[in-house]
């Protein structure tokens, strides 16, 4: 056997090694498997983080949602949905307050009650800082286009009482948003009886009630000033006077009548609202005294009483709403109490000889009626007595009498033309001056803080004083109105003294109503169509919502004013 025959291999030998060689791997495909490996290892790795982060952001989530769920529980249902355990509370503060390294509070468990005293008021701040947190939340979405919008709220009828100045016209979207909606809250208010109890309320932890002192109730946080408002809680009239009223055009809207189930068969001389503003009265020549339930919708009629022996030339009520002070052209009145619903006949006074009572003004403070009599003569009357308690004398005739400081101050004019001030308490006129322009004296009113006074005179003028000023010595009026012709019989300010209303009997339709702040006359009123015929009487109701007027031909026409929202 040759060398060569001895080397070569078994044909068998040669196809196992071939095949052993092609399983086995190259060193190049060895790298490039071991590589692939890490990618697909590293890729792994990489979606697990991802998925736990996006476990780890989902429980944070559901933890934030859990968080403000509780606040709004706690908001609507107080501790309901998470009660408090007395003690509990106490014991975690005060680990954490140890383990800072001061015991600031001790705690007394000898009344089966917890009460924390603490010497300081960190934790109270940082509430405070919470609530602030609270309070300035942003809005989650917010329309673009609102700042873009223009908007001519003077355009609009129903969109004027959105103005803020006389002259403003074109807002912008956002400020026309904010605005429906402070006019929303105003004509819809909520339950203000809850607002200071959700503000204090703190949503994390509660804090121990803290006692009274002086009587030993229990003072709820949020409360602790409720002495220094207890008096204005003890009343129902309002707390905020009314929004400014805006010259120019009056927004009012004519309702039934008020008499419309008993209209008069004579001229209606006095109209007046009781001051609980549901309940009107009215009067006049026929000798009735009729009394009315205001709603604006059918007013229905109450009671009627008639005076077989007085044509009625004014009734007015005591402020304090008792009784009815009844008076014509007779030598004697007649007082009807509403309690007792009885009618009594008072007169003639003791030691005078009018013949006619007829006019008169009745104190705010129901004490004192002051009846115009002759020759110069007022005469003083007590409501309680109803008898004559005293007299004043001007130089001419007595026309028009007005009452000021709370009754204790009287106003009076008459013919010869200057405005008398009197102290009722010393009965003295402590000040006398002419009302410019004035050669008779016809009629008198004050405003209802007593800052105002304005005179009316035969020739149609009327003069509007500020009476500190006029009591200084100055004889200038504010402002001189001349939009009547013939002679002023009324003047009347309504509550709030940004309206005034003038009129003369002598006329139909001659009635005008004064914007008091610019002293400018309500363009639109009176009502076109001469629909009010001769007014004789007016009266606002105690809120300002309506305004009553009597006429010469037997009705009393009631009108709602909608600046004001109350009766």
């Amino acid at each position: 056997m040759s060398l060569i025959s001895q080397n070569v291999l078994h044909k068998n030998r040669v196809d196992k090694n071939k095949r052993e060689d092609a399983d086995k791997p190259s060193l190049m495909d060895g790298k490039n498997v071991i590589e692939d490996r890490e990618q697909s290892d590293l890729d792994a790795l990489r979606i697990k983080k991802r998925k736990k982060e996006h476990k780890e952001e989902g429980k944070q989530l559901d933890i934030e949602q859990e968080r403000e769920m509780k606040k709004l529980e706690n908001l609507l249902f107080g501790s309901l949905h998470s009660p408090l355990e007395f003690g509990k509370e106490d014991e975690k503060e005060g680990q954490e307050w140890g383990e800072k390294g001061s015991a600031l509070f001790f705690t007394d468990r000898s009344a089966n009650s917890v009460l924390s005293v603490y010497e300081e008021d960190a934790e109270y701040s940082a509430e405070s800082d919470e609530e602030e947190k609270t309070k300035q939340r942003k809005p989650v979405w917010v329309d673009e286009e609102e700042e873009k919008t223009n908007i001519n709220i003077a355009k609009v009828n129903r969109l004027r009482k959105l103005r803020k100045e006389e002259d403003e016209s074109v807002v912008s979207g956002s400020v026309y948003v904010s605005r429906l909606r402070a006019q929303h809250v105003k004509l819809n208010p909520g339950t203000e009886w809850a607002e200071l109890d959700s503000q204090s309320r703190n949503y994390s932890s509660y804090d121990d009630e803290s006692s009274d002192e002086e009587n030993g109730a229990v003072v709820a946080r949020g409360y602790e000033d409720v002495e220094a408002v207890d008096d204005i809680l003890r009343t129902n009239e309002d707390l905020v006077t009314g929004t400014k009223l805006l010259p120019g055009l009056l927004e009012y809207s004519r309702l039934v009548d008020a008499n419309a189930e008993d209209p008069s068969n004579g001229p209606i001389n006095s109209v007046q609202f009781h001051r609980n503003a549901q309940l009107l009265l009215a009067a006049g020549l026929d000798r009735r005294l009729r009394f009315f339930q205001i709603d604006g919708k059918r007013n229905t009629k109450i009671q009627s009483i008639f005076l077989d022996d007085c044509p009625i030339r004014k009734a007015a009520f005591l402020p304090d709403g008792s009784q009815v002070i009844v008076a014509g052209r007779r030598k004697f009145f007649y007082s009807f109490d509403l309690v007792k619903a009885k009618v009594d006949k008072i007169g003639p006074l003791t030691g005078r000889e009018e013949k006619s009572l007829e006019f008169f003004e009745v104190s705010p403070d129901s004490s004192t009626i002051a009846f115009v009599g002759n020759e110069g003569y007022i005469l003083l009357v007590s409501t309680k007595t109803k008898e004559l308690i005293g007299t004043l004398k001007m130089n001419g005739t007595v026309r028009s009498l007005a009452f000021a400081d709370g009754g204790r101050q009287l106003l009076s004019s008459g013919g010869d033309g200057h405005v008398y001030h009197w102290d009722l308490r010393t009965r003295a006129c402590f000040h006398k001056a002419v009302d410019e322009g004035c050669i008779n004296g016809t009629a008198l009113s004050t405003s209802p803080s007593g800052s105002l006074f304005a005179a009316g005179s035969d020739s149609g003028i009327v003069n509007i004083y500020n009476r500190e000023e006029f009591l200084g010595g100055k004889r200038k009026p504010i402002k001189t109105i001349e939009n009547l012709t013939t002679k002023v019989d009324l003047l009347k300010f309504d509550n709030d003294a940004q309206i005034l209303a003038i009129s003369s009997s002598m006329k139909k339709n001659s009635l005008k109503l004064i914007h008091i702040p610019s002293f400018t006359v309500f363009s639109n009123w009176p009502p076109p169509n001469k629909t009010l015929q001769h007014p004789l009487c007016l009266d606002f109701s105690p809120g300002g919502g309506f305004m009553a007027v009597g006429n010469a031909a037997g009705k009393v026409l009631l009108y709602k004013l909608h600046h004001y929202h109350h009766a």
